[in-house]
Protein backbone atom coordinates (compact mmCIF):
# COMPACT_ATOMS: atom_id res chain seq x y z
CA UNK A 1 0.00 0.00 0.00
CA UNK A 2 1.41 3.40 -1.02
CA UNK A 3 1.64 6.38 1.32
CA UNK A 4 -1.24 8.09 -0.50
CA UNK A 5 -3.43 4.99 -0.15
CA UNK A 6 -2.65 4.84 3.59
CA UNK A 7 -3.74 8.47 4.01
CA UNK A 8 -6.95 7.84 2.07
CA UNK A 9 -7.68 4.72 4.12
CA UNK A 10 -7.17 6.69 7.36
CA UNK A 11 -9.60 9.43 6.33
CA UNK A 12 -12.12 6.85 5.07
CA UNK A 13 -12.08 5.01 8.42
CA UNK A 14 -12.33 8.30 10.33
CA UNK A 15 -15.28 9.43 8.22
CA UNK A 16 -16.98 6.05 8.68
CA UNK A 17 -16.57 6.34 12.45
CA UNK A 18 -17.96 9.91 12.55
CA UNK A 19 -21.00 8.93 10.44
CA UNK A 20 -21.70 5.77 12.47
CA UNK A 21 -21.23 7.58 15.79
CA UNK A 22 -23.59 10.37 14.69
CA UNK A 23 -26.25 7.85 13.71
CA UNK A 24 -25.93 6.03 17.04
CA UNK A 25 -26.27 9.30 18.96
CA UNK A 26 -29.30 10.42 16.92
CA UNK A 27 -31.16 7.11 16.84
CA UNK A 28 -30.15 5.50 20.14
CA UNK A 29 -29.32 8.64 22.16
CA UNK A 30 -26.21 6.85 23.37
CA UNK A 31 -22.61 8.10 23.51
CA UNK A 32 -21.08 4.68 24.14
CA UNK A 33 -19.84 4.36 20.53
CA UNK A 34 -17.30 7.08 21.37
CA UNK A 35 -15.41 4.41 23.29
CA UNK A 36 -14.67 2.37 20.15
CA UNK A 37 -11.34 4.11 19.23
CA UNK A 38 -10.13 3.80 22.82
CA UNK A 39 -11.07 0.12 22.93
CA UNK A 40 -9.25 -0.53 19.64
CA UNK A 41 -6.11 1.15 20.97
CA UNK A 42 -6.34 -0.93 24.14
CA UNK A 43 -6.95 -4.11 22.13
CA UNK A 44 -3.71 -3.68 20.18
CA UNK A 45 -1.86 -2.58 23.34
CA UNK A 46 -2.83 -5.85 25.05
CA UNK A 47 -0.79 -7.79 22.50
CA UNK A 48 2.07 -5.38 21.80
CA UNK A 49 2.50 -3.28 24.98
CA UNK A 50 0.65 -4.79 27.92
CA UNK A 51 2.45 -2.55 30.42
CA UNK A 52 1.07 0.54 28.67
CA UNK A 53 -2.43 -0.97 28.51
CA UNK A 54 -2.26 -1.67 32.22
CA UNK A 55 -1.10 1.84 33.10
CA UNK A 56 -3.73 3.38 30.83
CA UNK A 57 -6.41 1.35 32.59
CA UNK A 58 -5.23 2.81 35.91
CA UNK A 59 -5.92 6.29 34.52
CA UNK A 60 -9.45 5.24 33.57
CA UNK A 61 -10.35 3.77 36.97
CA UNK A 62 -11.38 6.97 38.83
CA UNK A 63 -13.46 7.98 35.79
CA UNK A 64 -15.27 4.67 35.32
CA UNK A 65 -19.05 4.58 35.71
CA UNK A 66 -21.47 1.67 36.27
CA UNK A 67 -23.27 0.28 33.23
CA UNK A 68 -26.56 0.80 35.08
CA UNK A 69 -26.06 4.53 34.74
CA UNK A 70 -26.93 4.01 31.07
CA UNK A 71 -29.26 1.02 31.40
CA UNK A 72 -30.92 1.11 34.86
CA UNK A 73 -33.06 -1.99 34.28
CA UNK A 74 -30.17 -4.36 33.64
CA UNK A 75 -30.02 -7.46 35.83
CA UNK A 76 -26.22 -7.20 36.13
CA UNK A 77 -23.69 -4.43 36.47
CA UNK A 78 -20.08 -3.75 35.48
CA UNK A 79 -17.90 -0.65 35.54
CA UNK A 80 -17.17 0.89 32.15
CA UNK A 81 -14.76 1.02 30.48
CA UNK A 82 -12.46 -0.54 33.06
CA UNK A 83 -13.74 -4.01 33.92
CA UNK A 84 -13.91 -5.29 30.30
CA UNK A 85 -10.33 -4.05 29.90
CA UNK A 86 -9.25 -5.90 33.06
CA UNK A 87 -10.83 -9.09 31.76
CA UNK A 88 -9.02 -8.67 28.42
CA UNK A 89 -5.66 -8.11 30.13
CA UNK A 90 -6.17 -11.14 32.36
CA UNK A 91 -7.16 -13.47 29.51
CA UNK A 92 -4.31 -12.41 27.21
CA UNK A 93 -1.83 -12.79 30.06
CA UNK A 94 -3.11 -16.25 31.05
CA UNK A 95 -3.09 -17.49 27.45
CA UNK A 96 0.45 -16.23 27.01
CA UNK A 97 1.58 -17.92 30.23
CA UNK A 98 0.02 -21.22 29.16
CA UNK A 99 2.18 -21.00 26.03
CA UNK A 100 5.40 -19.43 27.36
CA UNK A 101 5.42 -20.14 31.13
CA UNK A 102 8.00 -17.43 31.59
CA UNK A 103 6.60 -15.45 34.54
CA UNK A 104 9.17 -14.59 37.20
CA UNK A 105 9.23 -17.44 39.74
CA UNK A 106 10.54 -15.11 42.44
CA UNK A 107 7.17 -13.38 42.38
CA UNK A 108 5.23 -16.63 42.18
CA UNK A 109 7.04 -17.96 45.25
CA UNK A 110 6.81 -14.79 47.32
CA UNK A 111 4.98 -15.17 50.68
CA UNK A 112 2.32 -12.63 49.61
CA UNK A 113 1.68 -14.64 46.43
CA UNK A 114 1.46 -17.90 48.38
CA UNK A 115 -1.06 -16.32 50.76
CA UNK A 116 -3.05 -15.19 47.72
CA UNK A 117 -3.10 -18.74 46.30
CA UNK A 118 -4.58 -20.05 49.53
CA UNK A 119 -7.09 -17.20 49.67
CA UNK A 120 -8.27 -17.72 46.08
CA UNK A 121 -8.33 -21.52 46.39
CA UNK A 122 -10.42 -21.45 49.55
CA UNK A 123 -12.75 -18.89 48.04
CA UNK A 124 -13.19 -21.18 45.03
CA UNK A 125 -14.09 -24.05 47.35
CA UNK A 126 -16.70 -21.83 49.00
CA UNK A 127 -18.05 -20.96 45.55
CA UNK A 128 -18.82 -24.67 45.09
CA UNK A 129 -20.54 -24.86 48.49
CA UNK A 130 -22.24 -21.47 48.08
CA UNK A 131 -25.94 -20.92 48.72
CA UNK A 132 -25.93 -18.86 45.49
CA UNK A 133 -23.28 -20.47 43.22
CA UNK A 134 -23.71 -18.17 40.21
CA UNK A 135 -23.41 -15.03 42.35
CA UNK A 136 -20.32 -16.44 44.09
CA UNK A 137 -18.70 -17.54 40.83
CA UNK A 138 -19.07 -14.06 39.33
CA UNK A 139 -17.69 -12.56 42.55
CA UNK A 140 -14.70 -14.94 42.49
CA UNK A 141 -13.91 -14.17 38.85
CA UNK A 142 -14.13 -10.45 39.63
CA UNK A 143 -11.44 -10.89 42.28
CA UNK A 144 -9.27 -12.60 39.64
CA UNK A 145 -9.51 -9.73 37.16
CA UNK A 146 -8.35 -7.35 39.88
CA UNK A 147 -5.61 -9.50 41.44
CA UNK A 148 -3.98 -10.96 38.30
CA UNK A 149 -3.49 -7.66 36.41
CA UNK A 150 -2.84 -5.32 39.33
CA UNK A 151 -0.82 -7.55 41.60
CA UNK A 152 0.93 -10.19 39.52
CA UNK A 153 1.38 -8.39 36.18
CA UNK A 154 1.96 -5.02 37.83
CA UNK A 155 4.98 -6.38 39.75
CA UNK A 156 6.65 -6.72 36.34
CA UNK A 157 5.68 -3.18 35.35
CA UNK A 158 7.29 -1.96 38.59
CA UNK A 159 10.62 -3.51 37.63
CA UNK A 160 11.14 -0.10 36.05
CA UNK A 161 11.29 2.26 39.03
CA UNK A 162 9.82 5.24 37.14
CA UNK A 163 6.58 3.29 36.72
CA UNK A 164 5.90 3.38 40.46
CA UNK A 165 5.47 7.15 40.57
CA UNK A 166 3.74 6.97 37.20
CA UNK A 167 1.19 4.57 38.70
CA UNK A 168 0.48 7.00 41.55
CA UNK A 169 -0.02 9.99 39.26
CA UNK A 170 -2.10 8.06 36.75
CA UNK A 171 -4.65 7.53 39.51
CA UNK A 172 -4.27 10.92 41.19
CA UNK A 173 -4.73 13.08 38.05
CA UNK A 174 -8.16 11.72 37.02
CA UNK A 175 -9.11 11.63 40.71
CA UNK A 176 -8.59 15.41 40.74
CA UNK A 177 -11.19 15.62 37.96
CA UNK A 178 -13.62 13.58 40.08
CA UNK A 179 -12.96 15.77 43.14
CA UNK A 180 -13.58 18.91 41.09
CA UNK A 181 -16.81 17.46 39.70
CA UNK A 182 -17.90 16.57 43.25
CA UNK A 183 -17.11 19.96 44.76
CA UNK A 184 -18.86 21.82 41.93
CA UNK A 185 -22.01 19.73 42.46
CA UNK A 186 -21.68 20.03 46.24
CA UNK A 187 -21.31 23.82 46.35
CA UNK A 188 -24.97 24.71 45.55
CA UNK A 189 -25.93 22.55 48.55
CA UNK A 190 -23.57 24.56 50.79
CA UNK A 191 -21.35 21.48 51.25
CA UNK A 192 -23.91 19.90 53.56
CA UNK A 193 -23.24 16.60 55.28
CA UNK A 194 -26.44 15.02 53.96
CA UNK A 195 -25.61 15.87 50.34
CA UNK A 196 -22.04 14.63 50.77
CA UNK A 197 -23.33 11.08 51.06
CA UNK A 198 -24.11 10.78 47.34
CA UNK A 199 -22.84 13.86 45.51
CA UNK A 200 -19.82 12.04 43.99
CA UNK A 201 -22.09 9.72 41.99
CA UNK A 202 -21.77 8.27 39.34
CA UNK A 203 -18.00 7.97 39.80
CA UNK A 204 -18.22 6.68 43.37
CA UNK A 205 -21.24 4.94 44.90
CA UNK A 206 -21.08 6.98 48.08
CA UNK A 207 -18.86 9.11 50.27
CA UNK A 208 -17.28 6.18 52.15
CA UNK A 209 -15.37 4.67 49.22
CA UNK A 210 -14.57 8.20 47.97
CA UNK A 211 -13.16 9.14 51.38
CA UNK A 212 -11.24 5.86 51.64
CA UNK A 213 -9.37 6.60 48.40
CA UNK A 214 -8.68 10.19 49.39
CA UNK A 215 -7.12 8.87 52.61
CA UNK A 216 -5.16 6.17 50.76
CA UNK A 217 -3.40 8.66 48.47
CA UNK A 218 -2.72 11.37 51.06
CA UNK A 219 0.40 9.53 52.39
CA UNK A 220 1.58 9.19 48.77
CA UNK A 221 1.27 12.94 48.20
CA UNK A 222 3.10 13.64 51.45
CA UNK A 223 5.84 11.32 50.19
CA UNK A 224 6.19 13.39 47.01
CA UNK A 225 6.46 16.58 49.05
CA UNK A 226 9.21 15.36 51.40
CA UNK A 227 11.22 13.51 48.74
CA UNK A 228 14.18 15.83 48.23
CA UNK A 229 15.34 13.85 45.20
CA UNK A 230 12.35 15.05 43.17
CA UNK A 231 12.22 18.34 41.26
CA UNK A 232 11.06 21.32 43.31
CA UNK A 233 8.27 22.02 40.81
CA UNK A 234 6.87 18.49 41.24
CA UNK A 235 7.01 18.82 45.04
CA UNK A 236 5.14 22.13 44.86
CA UNK A 237 2.48 20.57 42.62
CA UNK A 238 2.17 17.67 45.06
CA UNK A 239 1.68 20.19 47.89
CA UNK A 240 -1.14 21.91 46.03
CA UNK A 241 -2.78 18.57 45.22
CA UNK A 242 -2.44 17.48 48.85
CA UNK A 243 -4.28 20.62 49.98
CA UNK A 244 -7.04 19.84 47.48
CA UNK A 245 -7.29 16.25 48.73
CA UNK A 246 -7.47 17.39 52.36
CA UNK A 247 -10.28 19.82 51.55
CA UNK A 248 -12.12 17.06 49.69
CA UNK A 249 -11.59 14.67 52.60
CA UNK A 250 -13.03 17.12 55.13
CA UNK A 251 -16.02 17.84 52.90
CA UNK A 252 -16.64 14.12 52.33
CA UNK A 253 -17.61 13.77 56.01
CA UNK A 254 -16.11 10.27 55.96
CA UNK A 255 -15.28 9.59 59.59
CA UNK A 256 -13.67 6.19 58.91
CA UNK A 257 -11.20 7.82 56.50
CA UNK A 258 -10.22 10.40 59.13
CA UNK A 259 -9.60 7.66 61.70
CA UNK A 260 -7.58 5.61 59.21
CA UNK A 261 -5.19 8.52 58.59
CA UNK A 262 -4.53 8.80 62.32
CA UNK A 263 -3.69 5.10 62.36
CA UNK A 264 -1.35 5.50 59.38
CA UNK A 265 0.41 8.35 61.19
CA UNK A 266 0.86 6.11 64.21
CA UNK A 267 2.46 3.38 62.10
CA UNK A 268 4.79 5.92 60.48
CA UNK A 269 5.89 7.20 63.90
CA UNK A 270 6.73 3.64 64.95
CA UNK A 271 8.80 3.15 61.78
CA UNK A 272 10.43 6.58 61.76
CA UNK A 273 11.63 6.40 65.35
CA UNK A 274 12.41 2.68 65.16
CA UNK A 275 10.24 1.80 68.13
CA UNK A 276 10.84 -1.83 69.06
CA UNK A 277 8.05 -4.09 67.86
CA UNK A 278 7.95 -5.76 71.30
CA UNK A 279 6.96 -2.42 72.84
CA UNK A 280 4.23 -2.01 70.22
CA UNK A 281 2.89 -5.49 70.95
CA UNK A 282 2.93 -4.88 74.71
CA UNK A 283 1.09 -1.55 74.31
CA UNK A 284 -1.46 -3.19 71.99
CA UNK A 285 -2.05 -5.99 74.53
CA UNK A 286 -2.42 -3.48 77.35
CA UNK A 287 -4.96 -1.48 75.35
CA UNK A 288 -6.88 -4.64 74.45
CA UNK A 289 -6.76 -5.81 78.06
CA UNK A 290 -7.93 -2.41 79.27
CA UNK A 291 -10.81 -2.46 76.82
CA UNK A 292 -12.05 -5.88 77.89
CA UNK A 293 -11.41 -5.14 81.57
CA UNK A 294 -13.41 -1.91 81.52
CA UNK A 295 -15.75 -2.61 78.61
CA UNK A 296 -18.90 -2.03 80.68
CA UNK A 297 -17.76 1.46 81.66
CA UNK A 298 -16.54 2.18 78.13
CA UNK A 299 -19.85 1.19 76.54
CA UNK A 300 -21.78 3.10 79.19
CA UNK A 301 -19.74 6.20 78.33
CA UNK A 302 -20.25 5.67 74.59
CA UNK A 303 -23.99 5.27 75.03
CA UNK A 304 -24.11 8.66 76.75
CA UNK A 305 -22.81 10.26 73.53
CA UNK A 306 -25.93 11.38 71.64
CA UNK A 307 -24.17 13.46 68.99
CA UNK A 308 -25.38 12.48 65.50
CA UNK A 309 -23.62 13.13 62.20
CA UNK A 310 -23.49 16.84 61.50
CA UNK A 311 -22.27 19.49 59.07
CA UNK A 312 -20.45 21.04 62.03
CA UNK A 313 -17.05 19.34 61.91
CA UNK A 314 -16.58 19.34 65.69
CA UNK A 315 -19.95 17.65 66.17
CA UNK A 316 -19.28 15.26 63.28
CA UNK A 317 -16.01 14.12 64.87
CA UNK A 318 -17.78 13.65 68.19
CA UNK A 319 -20.40 11.47 66.46
CA UNK A 320 -17.72 8.87 65.62
CA UNK A 321 -18.18 7.26 69.05
CA UNK A 322 -21.97 7.65 69.21
CA UNK A 323 -23.38 4.12 69.38
CA UNK A 324 -26.63 5.25 71.00
CA UNK A 325 -28.46 7.30 68.37
CA UNK A 326 -26.29 7.80 65.27
CA UNK A 327 -28.08 5.82 62.53
CA UNK A 328 -24.93 5.20 60.49
CA UNK A 329 -23.02 3.75 63.46
CA UNK A 330 -25.99 1.68 64.61
CA UNK A 331 -26.64 0.28 61.14
CA UNK A 332 -22.99 -0.71 60.88
CA UNK A 333 -23.28 -2.58 64.20
CA UNK A 334 -26.46 -4.22 62.89
CA UNK A 335 -24.58 -5.47 59.80
CA UNK A 336 -21.68 -6.74 61.92
CA UNK A 337 -24.01 -8.67 64.19
CA UNK A 338 -25.73 -10.18 61.15
CA UNK A 339 -22.35 -11.29 59.77
CA UNK A 340 -21.45 -12.95 63.08
CA UNK A 341 -24.81 -14.76 63.24
CA UNK A 342 -24.39 -15.91 59.62
CA UNK A 343 -20.92 -17.22 60.50
CA UNK A 344 -22.27 -19.14 63.50
CA UNK A 345 -24.78 -20.89 61.25
CA UNK A 346 -22.18 -21.79 58.57
CA UNK A 347 -18.77 -21.51 60.29
CA UNK A 348 -16.70 -23.64 57.90
CA UNK A 349 -17.69 -22.73 54.33
CA UNK A 350 -19.86 -19.67 54.92
CA UNK A 351 -22.73 -18.63 52.69
CA UNK A 352 -20.62 -18.09 49.60
CA UNK A 353 -18.57 -15.14 48.22
CA UNK A 354 -20.72 -12.12 47.41
CA UNK A 355 -23.85 -13.50 49.07
CA UNK A 356 -23.97 -11.45 52.27
CA UNK A 357 -26.15 -8.70 50.79
CA UNK A 358 -28.72 -11.30 49.67
CA UNK A 359 -28.77 -13.34 52.86
CA UNK A 360 -28.38 -11.04 55.87
CA UNK A 361 -32.01 -9.84 56.14
CA UNK A 362 -33.34 -12.75 58.27
CA UNK A 363 -30.44 -12.34 60.69
CA UNK A 364 -31.48 -8.82 61.71
CA UNK A 365 -32.99 -8.46 65.18
CA UNK A 366 -35.85 -6.00 65.41
CA UNK A 367 -34.28 -4.12 68.32
CA UNK A 368 -31.04 -3.62 66.33
CA UNK A 369 -32.68 -2.19 63.23
CA UNK A 370 -32.35 1.51 62.49
CA UNK A 371 -34.24 4.05 60.42
CA UNK A 372 -32.04 3.09 57.46
CA UNK A 373 -32.48 -0.68 57.83
CA UNK A 374 -34.72 -2.60 55.43
CA UNK A 375 -36.64 -5.82 55.95
CA UNK A 376 -35.48 -6.97 52.52
CA UNK A 377 -31.84 -6.46 53.51
CA UNK A 378 -31.06 -4.90 50.15
CA UNK A 379 -28.74 -2.07 51.12
CA UNK A 380 -25.31 -3.56 50.65
CA UNK A 381 -22.60 -5.48 52.40
CA UNK A 382 -21.26 -6.28 55.87
CA UNK A 383 -19.37 -2.98 56.25
CA UNK A 384 -16.23 -4.92 57.15
CA UNK A 385 -13.78 -6.79 54.92
CA UNK A 386 -13.00 -9.08 57.85
CA UNK A 387 -16.54 -9.92 58.95
CA UNK A 388 -17.70 -10.05 55.34
CA UNK A 389 -15.11 -12.74 54.59
CA UNK A 390 -16.05 -14.53 57.82
CA UNK A 391 -19.73 -14.76 56.91
CA UNK A 392 -19.21 -15.56 53.23
CA UNK A 393 -16.24 -17.96 53.35
CA UNK A 394 -16.07 -19.11 56.95
CA UNK A 395 -13.19 -18.87 59.38
CA UNK A 396 -10.55 -19.91 56.80
CA UNK A 397 -11.86 -17.25 54.44
CA UNK A 398 -11.24 -14.52 56.98
CA UNK A 399 -7.91 -15.97 58.16
CA UNK A 400 -6.64 -16.25 54.58
CA UNK A 401 -7.50 -12.59 53.97
CA UNK A 402 -5.82 -11.53 57.21
CA UNK A 403 -2.76 -13.59 56.24
CA UNK A 404 -2.45 -11.60 53.00
CA UNK A 405 -2.51 -8.34 54.94
CA UNK A 406 0.06 -9.61 57.46
CA UNK A 407 2.49 -10.75 54.75
CA UNK A 408 2.08 -7.46 52.87
CA UNK A 409 2.68 -5.44 56.04
CA UNK A 410 5.67 -7.52 57.22
CA UNK A 411 7.26 -7.27 53.76
CA UNK A 412 6.62 -3.51 53.70
CA UNK A 413 8.22 -2.94 57.11
CA UNK A 414 11.21 -5.09 56.15
CA UNK A 415 11.56 -3.07 52.92
CA UNK A 416 11.54 0.19 54.88
CA UNK A 417 14.26 -1.04 57.23
CA UNK A 418 16.43 -2.41 54.40
CA UNK A 419 15.87 0.40 51.86
CA UNK A 420 19.31 1.52 50.66
CA UNK A 421 18.32 4.86 49.11
CA UNK A 422 16.40 7.85 50.42
CA UNK A 423 13.93 7.76 47.52
CA UNK A 424 13.20 4.06 48.03
CA UNK A 425 12.58 4.63 51.73
CA UNK A 426 10.11 7.43 50.96
CA UNK A 427 8.25 5.34 48.37
CA UNK A 428 8.05 2.44 50.81
CA UNK A 429 6.81 4.63 53.67
CA UNK A 430 4.19 6.26 51.42
CA UNK A 431 2.94 2.90 50.23
CA UNK A 432 2.82 1.49 53.76
CA UNK A 433 0.86 4.55 54.87
CA UNK A 434 -1.64 4.19 52.04
CA UNK A 435 -2.14 0.49 52.71
CA UNK A 436 -2.53 0.99 56.46
CA UNK A 437 -5.35 3.47 55.87
CA UNK A 438 -7.23 0.70 54.07
CA UNK A 439 -6.27 -2.04 56.54
CA UNK A 440 -7.96 0.10 59.20
CA UNK A 441 -10.80 1.26 56.95
CA UNK A 442 -11.54 -2.41 56.26
CA UNK A 443 -12.81 -2.81 59.83
CA UNK A 444 -15.62 -0.39 58.99
CA UNK A 445 -16.28 -0.94 55.27
CA UNK A 446 -15.53 -3.37 52.45
CA UNK A 447 -14.76 -2.16 48.93
CA UNK A 448 -12.34 -4.68 47.41
CA UNK A 449 -15.01 -5.71 44.91
CA UNK A 450 -15.01 -2.14 43.51
CA UNK A 451 -12.48 -1.18 40.82
CA UNK A 452 -11.70 2.22 42.33
CA UNK A 453 -10.48 0.58 45.54
CA UNK A 454 -9.24 -2.81 44.34
CA UNK A 455 -6.86 -1.36 41.72
CA UNK A 456 -4.87 0.89 44.08
CA UNK A 457 -4.97 -1.70 46.88
CA UNK A 458 -3.48 -4.51 44.81
CA UNK A 459 -1.25 -2.03 42.99
CA UNK A 460 0.22 -0.84 46.31
CA UNK A 461 0.74 -4.48 47.32
CA UNK A 462 2.55 -5.07 44.00
CA UNK A 463 4.84 -2.10 44.74
CA UNK A 464 5.79 -3.62 48.10
CA UNK A 465 6.54 -7.02 46.58
CA UNK A 466 8.39 -5.54 43.58
CA UNK A 467 10.61 -3.46 45.89
CA UNK A 468 11.37 -6.57 47.94
CA UNK A 469 12.21 -8.76 44.93
CA UNK A 470 13.77 -6.33 42.43
CA UNK A 471 15.29 -3.52 44.50
CA UNK A 472 16.48 -5.13 47.71
CA UNK A 473 17.45 -8.64 46.60
CA UNK A 474 19.13 -7.81 43.27
CA UNK A 475 21.71 -5.32 42.05
CA UNK A 476 20.77 -1.90 40.72
CA UNK A 477 21.28 -2.78 37.05
CA UNK A 478 18.59 -5.45 37.29
CA UNK A 479 16.34 -3.11 39.25
CA UNK A 480 16.13 -0.63 36.40
CA UNK A 481 15.58 -3.06 33.54
CA UNK A 482 12.26 -2.90 31.77
CA UNK A 483 10.29 -6.06 31.41
CA UNK A 484 10.64 -6.69 27.68
CA UNK A 485 8.10 -9.50 27.78
CA UNK A 486 5.33 -7.07 28.77
CA UNK A 487 6.27 -4.53 26.14
CA UNK A 488 6.25 -7.03 23.31
CA UNK A 489 3.44 -9.24 24.59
Amino acid sequence: MTEKQKILAFYAIAALFVITNSLVILTKESFLFNLVPLLLILFFALFFAMDKALLLSVFLVPLSVPLREFYPDLGFNIDLPTEPIFVGIMLVFLLKQIHDRDFDKKILRHPVSIALYFYLTWRLITVITSTMPLVSLKYWFASLWFIIPFFFIMTQVFRKKANINKFFWLYIIPFIIVITYTLIKHAPHHFSQRTANFIMSPFFNDHTSYGAMLAMFIPVLIGFIVNKELKVSLRVIAGAVLSYFLIALVLSYTRAAWVSLIGALGVYIVLRFKINYKIVIVVALLVAGGFFGFQDKIFFSLERNRQDSSTDLKEHVKSISNVATDASNLERINRWNCAIRMFKEKPVFGWGPGTYQFKYAPFQFSYEKTIISTNAGDLGNAHSEYLGSLSESGVLGMLSFVAILIFIFVTAVRNYIRANTYSLKIITASTIGGLVTYFLHAFLNNFLDVDKVAVPFWGFAAIIVAIDVYYLRNNQSENEETNETLQTN
